[in-house]
């Protein structure tokens, strides 16, 4: 089985902080989770042309397997059961 690849956007906030526990308290050993900080970019500056590619507009942000997850594409709170429904955390 290849692995998941779960990305979270954030922007140093108590938000973004919860959300990077909670990807991580629900990843499985088939994912492998990227965090990205968007306040401070990253020395290539991939994070922010991720962030354009996938349409991030809002931050805290996921994306499994290159898609943006549905909880964060219509602005709802991000919750487990809708990371769970995106794939995380399943074996």
């Amino acid at each position: 089985m290849s692995k998941r690849t779960v990305e979270v956007f954030t922007a140093g906030c108590p938000l973004c902080d919860e959300t990077v526990k909670l990807v991580r308290d629900l990843a499985c050993s088939n994912c492998d989770v990227q965090v990205w900080d968007l306040r401070t970019g990253c020395a290539t500056d991939e994070c922010r042309e991720k962030a354009a590619q996938y349409g991030i507009y809002r931050v805290p942000a996921v994306v499994v397997n290159g898609q943006l997850a549905e909880c964060c594409q219509n602005q709802q709170p991000i919750s487990r059961e809708h990371l769970i429904a995106a794939g995380i955390g399943q074996g």
